[in-house]
């Protein structure tokens, strides 16, 4: 069955085309509460608590920016071997904040665990006394503006007070509309496979939509599991799956001080003991969390700042693969290939320009250039059965493809973007106002 959201989010854009998600349920483990904090004018959902009462293993990865969020300072500080709370809050990004930001995390690091180690006591048979240095942060929205320690903190009771334990899809997705900003939508996604002959679960929230460029994970992207991995393991598999999803998409070309990806194992599946990474009985899962983490980057792209079409960029046939995700991310940073894709103008020439742009040495004579499956530019000259026509038919389509053929070698890139409107321009000069 399909859960239709149309009548949960509120949008001034009416041509935006809200699909149907997946409908995530119970993930043994993970406990969610999400609540008002009054960041915003006007009330919505901004804080959303992720609670692991026995603990979870993790692993994340986080911007290369060289200016980084205080939240993300926190988080890499953080040593304990099991994690117990993920706190994430919007409006305010805590970024450029200064001491002050920091230490409002540590002061609200220590009422959070304070509140969950009296949840420990009421709730388990064998009560854990919970760490403020077992608490992750996500933080998102404005940079440089004073962190709102208090309003969070006054928060804190009624958040956790609302920690369900067994969820649901509505609770799903009051999470992950909880932590969006200027997303049109929330994004979620799930898949289910196997580890021997145990079912495991993988389900996957995210947000953003501008200030999106590949440079480590661009957005809050965070995954869900109840696997029974360690915390090595995690890592190896969130940096084998995150270049091809994360790290390959762009709406704007701008990298954010706060991005964040995590992956979040409870282990409650009794499966084969798994190792190492290269154990064959995790391929199914690795392929599960790549499908969770690709279904989310596109989703991003998808409901980029003003996009109303996904562009899809496939350069094969190069020498290396770091050639070919150059070429492709030239063509998906190109403000003009972008704007006259929003034109819905199949301005090949566009495209040439920029992998002219990409520094490498690019021989005209075995490039090949196409736009979904029509064939414009074929080793040195316009394709002989080129009919513009078609293109152009072809490009008032909502998911766009360009493929680049480069015909020096084997090796091949696939990158995600959306167009450029004007609507971007109105919703960031209207950012804070």
């Amino acid at each position: 069955m399909k859960f239709n959201i149309n009548n949960f989010i509120n949008t001034s854009d009416q041509r935006s085309k809200i699909v149907d998600f997946q409908d995530l349920d119970h993930i043994d483990g993970v406990s969610i509460s999400a609540v008002s904090a009054g960041l915003y004018k006007y009330k919505r959902d901004e804080l959303v608590l992720f609670y692991f009462r026995d603990g979870a293993n993790y692993a994340s990865v986080y911007t290369q920016s060289n200016l980084i969020s205080e939240n993300l300072k926190w988080n890499k500080k953080i040593k304990a071997k099991k994690i117990f709370a993920l706190l994430i809050n919007t409006r305010n990004a805590n970024a450029l904040t200064g001491t002050e930001g920091y230490e409002a995390l540590k002061k609200i690091s220590l009422e959070l665990s304070s509140k969950l180690t009296e949840v420990q006591k009421r709730d388990e048979d064998k009560p854990k006394q919970i760490s403020s240095k077992e608490i992750l942060f996500g933080c998102t929205g404005t940079i440089g503006e004073k962190f709102p320690l208090e309003k969070i903190k006054n928060s804190l009771p009624d958040l956790v007070n609302k920690i369900k334990y067994t969820q649901n899809k509505l609770i799903w997705m009051k999470a992950a509309m909880g932590i969006i900003t200027t997303d049109l939508k929330p994004k979620l996604s799930m898949a289910e496979t196997k580890i021997g002959s145990s079912t495991i679960k993988v389900y996957g929230i995210a947000k953003g939509s501008g200030m999106i460029y590949p440079n480590m994970a661009t957005t809050l992207g965070y995954i869900f599991t109840d696997a029974n991995l360690s915390s090595s393991i995690l890592k190896d598999i969130l940096k084998n799956n995150i270049k091809t999803t994360f790290n390959a998409i762009s709406c704007d070309g701008d990298t954010s001080t706060n991005d964040m990806v995590s992956i979040f194992s409870t282990s409650k599946v009794n499966h084969p003991e798994i190792k190492r990474f290269s154990d064959s009985r995790l391929k199914n899962f690795n392929k599960a969390v790549h499908d969770v983490l690709l279904n989310l980057a596109k989703q991003v792209v998808s409901d980029g700042e003003g996009a109303s079409k996904l562009i899809s960029i496939n350069c094969i046939n190069c020498k290396t693969e770091k050639d070919a995700k150059n070429i492709s991310s030239k063509i998906a940073n190109s403000l003009l290939v972008k704007t006259a894709i929003a034109g819905e103008d199949p301005n090949w020439g566009r495209v040439a320009m920029a992998i002219g742009n990409s520094n490498l040495k690019i021989n005209d004579q075995k490039l090949s250039i196409s736009f979904g499956p029509y064939k414009i530019y074929h080793k040195g000259s316009l394709y002989k059965s080129y009919d513009e026509k078609k293109v152009i038919d072809y490009m008032k389509g909502q998911s766009i493809e360009i493929q680049v053929d480069i015909g020096q070698g084997i090796k091949n890139f696939k990158f995600y973007t959306m167009d450029l409107t004007k609507k971007y321009i109105e919703i960031n000069a209207d950012y804070r106002t």
